[in-house]
């Protein structure tokens, strides 16, 4: 008896207690600044530059218009590379005239298509070399569906830096 009168007491507060729930008013949340068009448009890339000494890479996260990306993704990113980095201590990896001239991504691999001046116009030396191919890799790999790259060089495959210590011939993944 004592049993069924403890179950009628738990029924019965958890009747009133829905009753008071219902009755709480849902305040609505008002943003202290509103969002403009322009902001809503706005997504954050993550870039690879050289540091300072030109040894390593550091990702720099960047606001960029979602509608240059929707378009172009990937001469978007591969252009803002080749910009100056807004932090002062990094700078770009990309050799100077370097210009960007088509990709295609066929399953998973982007195949990158550069200009002559990219290895014509780079100073050489393997870790400079890589620092160079990883920064483009890197970045590119940060779209979901970039597994890998794959470097032409005015539409030519499997050439190489001209002091030959990096190649062409595979593809280059994200490390």
């Amino acid at each position: 008896m004592c049993g069924i009168a403890v179950i009628l007491l738990l029924i019965g507060g958890g009747v009133l207690w829905g009753k008071k729930q219902k009755e709480k008013k849902v305040e609505e949340y008002i943003p202290q600044e509103e969002i403009s068009e322009e902001q809503e448009r706005m997504t954050i890339v993550s870039l690879y530059y050289l540091d300072e000494q030109a040894t390593t890479l550091k990702k720099e996260d960047r606001l960029v218009d979602v509608k240059s990306l929707v378009n172009n993704p990937y001469e978007t990113l591969f252009n803002l590379l080749k910009e100056k980095p807004k932090a002062e201590n990094l700078k770009s990896a990309i050799p100077e005239g370097t210009i960007f001239q088509k990709a295609e991504l066929k399953n998973g691999t982007l195949y990158l298509d550069l200009s002559k001046e990219f290895i014509d116009n780079h100073p050489g030396g393997k870790n400079e070399e890589l620092q160079t191919i990883y920064s483009i890799v890197n970045t590119l790999s940060e779209l979901i569906e970039v597994n890998s790259v794959k470097f032409l060089i005015n539409g030519e495959e499997n050439l190489k830096f001209k002091d030959e210590q990096i190649n062409f011939t595979e593809p280059f993944i994200k490390i």
